[in-house]
């Protein structure tokens, strides 16, 4: 491999606040930062807010000032996989892409969601809700998908005033309970789609004076940091994040030494780790 740079960008097309304020973002940058550095390579990391940010990037790029890139937190059909492919450009995406032909490395979302609402069928809640991640986003989409699916095994039939959608912001999480409560105040589980969200589903059930985990479970995913400092602590599918960079790290370094390989997909396991908000055990 000839390298022209030494150094690997990777972009997230999120708002600031965001990508400071959600604990997953650190931790797969940590993992790519590690993974490089091994390689004695560097890390550019490029924040496009719009198309228009997107149309800089993908000239930055093409330009050759970096050896590849890896592409997170993508939205909807985001034409900057494709048009970087299309150029030529190493690329792995973080999450199953928008497009076909794109190496990616993604968590099972499907499956990581059923384990925590079996868990909370398996704990007796009947009237399991959930705060779903954005629709336009193949974990958002997946989670939701494994909800449906361990309702659906457990008897439960579905019901959609059941289910919000929020932005994985905890104040999304707290709105999204807010509304969820208004429809429906004997709802007994909560399934949310990240921690941030569970965090603020937390707030929105003191505030409405249910006592958790008696009256209502809790379930988050992640299993960030914020599952500690939680009151009670918080249930929460563990995903390897760190590990999930580190992977994105090698396949595009593979991707770059290797140009013609046919593209690669890495899924990784999830597993349920059970706190004190959906176990009244523990």
């Amino acid at each position: 491999m000839t390298r022209r740079s030494d150094s690997i960008a990777v972009v997230i097309p999120e708002p600031g606040a965001q990508l400071f304020g959600d604990p997953f973002f650190p931790r797969i940058l940590r993992g790519i930062s590690d993974a490089l550095a091994e390689e004695s390579m560097q890390l550019i990391l490029l924040m496009p807010h719009s198309r228009t940010d997107e149309e800089r990037v993908e000239r930055y790029l093409g330009a050759g000032h970096t050896d590849g890139a890896m592409l997170i937190s993508l939205h909807g059909a985001d034409p900057l996989p494709a048009e970087l492919r299309r150029s030529g450009i190493p690329i792995v995406v973080g999450g199953r892409p928008p497009t076909e032909g794109v190496s990616y490395v993604d968590v099972d979302n499907r499956a990581g969601a059923g384990t925590a609402v079996h868990h909370l069928a398996d704990n007796g809640r009947r009237r399991i809700a959930t705060i779903a991640g954005p629709q336009d986003m193949a974990a958002g989409v997946d989670r939701l998908l494994g909800y449906h699916d361990r309702l659906a095994e457990a008897g439960i039939g579905p019901d959609h005033g059941m289910v919000e959608i929020a932005d994985f912001t905890l104040e999304g999480g707290r709105a999204a309970m807010e509304r969820l409560l208004e429809r429906h105040p004997s709802l007994d589980a909560v399934f949310a789609a990240s921690d941030l969200m569970a965090i603020g589903a937390l707030a929105a059930l003191r505030g409405a004076g249910r006592s958790i985990p008696d009256d209502v479970a809790v379930v988050g995913f992640d299993d960030s940091q914020l599952c500690l400092t939680a009151e009670p602590r918080l249930s929460s599918v563990r995903q390897p994040i760190e590990e999930m960079g580190r992977e994105m790290a090698q396949l595009l370094l593979q991707e770059i030494r290797l140009p013609d390989r046919a593209p690669r997909r890495v899924i990784l396991d999830t597993r349920l780790v059970v706190r004190g908000s959906s176990s009244r055990s523990t």
